[in-house]
């Protein structure tokens, strides 16, 4: 795959689709690489004609680690939080929405159909807001605007966030255990997907990196990033939100609330769907895409 520097970190990428599509950024979340977008999304979204890049954010995948920042005090970041101090980070997510930018300066792309999920959704929404000039449209996923106001994810949902599994080098079998059992957590319970699948896919992730540090550096990055309702009230973008009515993880009340503050926001609610991108939903999540789109040319 190839790789590139933006906004001063080494960035690996990849791109499908027709090279004269308009460009589509897909924006993946917490610790996930970039392979988490699967390939029937991608060629769904290919066959409609857009030209899709996908990429692993800082701290993930192939794209640059950041050792040197070490790994983060999440209790003492919570505590910062709750006394009203400014935590201790990394990065924040706005950072990492400079990355987006600079990956698409270092493609020669002006501006781009912007697209995130969970965590890449915050981040999605960060480029609309402050990077305004350089996207056509937003399109967020499963994800939520900051709001501390907002339903928590359920405790079990909440457990698998935090429980990482075994480290995979001293028990291999047990770590892709773990991995099926938190897909089937979050996952989407009307559309369940194939546990040998999930499994090879975790297998996949793991031979192609496994860095848990990076993980944690992005989740303090969300944790320290503030409510993003007053950054979303000045996006112009046509924006569609796209949520799980069965979201353990992110509830549904996290897309509402992004879609109620985003002006002009359109909520498409898909029943069954979880945290996860199940492949009984790929023409649903890229039809909801593409609404962003056409409203994109609507306005244009």
């Amino acid at each position: 795959m190839p790789r590139t520097t933006a906004n001063g970190i080494a960035i690996e990428y990849d791109i499908h689709g027709p090279a004269g599509g308009e460009p589509l950024l897909l924006i993946m979340g917490l610790g996930a690489q970039m392979t988490r977008w699967p390939d029937g999304l991608l060629q769904a979204l290919a066959d409609r004609g857009l030209r899709v890049i996908r990429f692993d954010n800082r701290d993930v995948g192939l794209s640059e680690h950041l050792d040197a920042a070490g790994a983060p005090d999440l209790p003492g970041i919570m505590g910062s939080l709750m006394k009203g101090e400014k935590p201790d980070v990394a990065y924040t997510l706005d950072d990492m929405a400079s990355d987006a930018v600079g990956l698409l300066d270092a493609l020669d792309i002006p501006r781009a159909h912007i697209v995130g999920a969970s965590l890449g959704g915050m981040v999605a929404q960060l480029v609309a807001a402050d990077h305004s000039q350089r996207v056509l449209s937003l399109t967020s996923i499963m994800s939520t605007t900051g709001n501390r106001a907002l339903p928590p994810a359920t405790p079990e949902a909440i457990a698998v966030l935090n429980n990482r599994g075994p480290d995979p080098a001293e028990d291999l079998e047990g770590f892709l255990d773990h991995g099926v059992n938190s897909a089937k957590v979050i996952g989407s319970p009307g559309h369940p997907q194939d546990p040998a699948v999930v499994r090879e896919r975790a297998l996949s992730d793991y031979r192609r990196t496994f860095y848990p540090v990076g993980f944690a550096r992005q989740y303090a990055a969300a944790m320290a990033s503030p409510d993003r309702r007053p950054k979303l009230a000045g996006v112009t973008a046509p924006t569609v939100v796209i949520h799980g009515e069965a979201d353990p993880l992110v509830p549904l009340a996290g897309g509402q609330d992004t879609a109620e503050n985003i002006p002009g926001a359109e909520l498409v609610v898909i029943p069954g769907m979880g945290h996860d991108l199940p492949p009984q939903l790929y023409g649903a999540i890229a039809d909801g895409i593409m609404r962003a789109v056409a409203r994109a040319k609507t306005v244009a």
